[in-house]
């Protein structure tokens, strides 16, 4: 099937391709509502559901045989700004060895590289060629102000390693079970929601996420792993299944949640599929609420310049796309790269962190990468509260260091914690 969106007010000339079943995301323009589009009562249209997003009169369509006359005549509704065909969005972990139960910060390279401690695929790794952690935990570990959404396949809440760092929502968690305590249209969503299941526990049956939010807020303590920031409240939001698979609405679901909750940032490590002008619109709803939108940059070994992936390649001001390097500070051979479009590399190949069950793995991707460059931004952001999401982002891109190595493939290079929040620019 062709990714295209149709509507007047975007290609007037684009058709849909009809298929025996499918689910399009209808964005109705303002006024409108769902009983002024007479084709949605047409037999062929098995459901239809409000996503009840705060940005706009979205919905999720479900079709069975329509045919090509009857989808053209759907997007040229009067009442219609654009009908797009929903999009699949997928986690691809390297995963490089079995969980374990004992886990030292001496292992973690990302945070702290010596050159002896990155293990794995490489014998040694070249020391320095870190987030420079500990350089930044000189001046601040993070503030419980700071919220970051981390959407994904849920987290493990429980994790001994996590749970302190865990947002709570009070009302809920003191209120009644079965109901809305807090009237925001989820019922007890004590430590985000799960929209791949429709319910309010985000528990993590994948580890994708929990592995995520370990590198952003793993507890500083004498056992286990650390994540960048010793204080935050990590929010968190499953919208791709215990499969790594999720949908558009689904994704444009989260993402006004963390908004409605009042994240300051959001961290994803996820992609696929095409443009989606509905998850753009969701974006920039973010940025117009002042949320940073850290991306993973991909693990196709794809130029984002030549062949754009999203959601990385949305142009909104929020967005900072992160690549992937290894212990040696190169790309990573998996690592999506641009000059123009993926802003920082962080590092992304095989970093320990938590997965559920009290225990840690290693794993490799641009998705550990996003969220290890998303606890950086928090510390920032746990220092300079009021700075515009641009304006962090200018600053990731003029703080980076040129080591050599990753100049061909980012405006600059490597993310350095330290001197992101000292503002030592280049």
């Amino acid at each position: 099937m062709k990714n295209l969106i149709l509507g007047a007010a975007l290609i007037s000339s684009a058709a849909l391709s009809a298929a025996p079943s499918q689910k399009l995301i209808v964005k109705l323009k303002p006024g409108y509502s769902a009983k002024s589009v007479s084709l949605f009562s047409n037999k062929s249209v098995q459901d239809v559901r409000d996503l009840k997003v705060s940005f706009g009169a979205f919905y999720s369509v479900k079709t069975s045989g329509m045919n090509q006359k009857s989808l053209q005549a759907l997007s040229n509704d009067p009442a219609i700004e654009y009908v797009e065909e929903s999009q699949v969005f997928t986690v691809t972990p390297i995963v490089n060895k079995e969980a374990i139960q004992d886990a030292r910060f001496e292992d973690q390279w990302g945070l702290k590289n010596t050159g002896n401690n990155v293990g794995g695929w490489w014998s040694r790794g070249k020391a320095g060629e870190d987030i420079n952690a500990e350089g930044v935990w000189k001046m601040t570990r993070g503030r419980k102000e700071v919220k970051i959404a981390v959407i994904d396949t849920g987290v493990d809440y429980t994790h001994k390693d996590l749970a302190a760092n865990m947002w709570v929502n009070e009302l809920e968690a003191n209120g009644v079970e079965g109901v809305d305590d807090d009237g925001n249209g989820y019922v007890d969503d004590i430590h985000g929601y799960d929209f791949a299941n429709d319910d309010g526990d985000p528990a993590d049956g994948h580890g994708h996420g929990t592995h995520c939010a370990g590198n952003i807020g793993a507890l500083h303590n004498r056992s286990g792993v650390r994540g960048v920031m010793n204080n935050v409240k990590m929010v968190g939001i499953k919208f791709l299944s215990d499969s790594g698979r999720g949908e558009t609405e689904h994704a444009i679901k989260s993402i006004d949640y963390a908004v409605k909750v009042g994240v300051n940032l959001m961290s994803n490590s996820w992609g696929g599929g095409k443009f989606s002008q509905a998850l753009l619109d969701s974006i920039q709803a973010a940025n117009d609420a002042g949320i940073v939108f850290v991306a993973a940059a991909g693990n196709s070994r794809a130029d984002n310049d030549a062949k754009p992936t999203y959601p990385a390649n949305y142009e909104v001001d929020n967005v900072i796309v992160v690549g992937a390097h290894d212990g040696k500070g190169e790309r990573s051979g998996f690592s999506n790269y641009g000059k123009k479009t993926v802003h920082v590399f962080a590092p992304g190949s095989n970093i320990l962190s938590t997965v559920p069950g009290d225990r840690y793995q290693s794993m490799s991707g641009t998705s550990m990468a996003c969220p290890l460059a998303a606890g950086a931004i928090g510390l920032l952001m746990s220092e300079s509260p009021n700075l515009t999401p641009k304006e962090i982002r200018d600053r990731v891109i003029a703080t980076a260091v040129d080591n050599g190595e990753l100049g061909q493939y980012t405006p600059v290079g490597r993310m350095d914690a330290e001197r992101l929040v000292k503002n030592e620019r280049n």
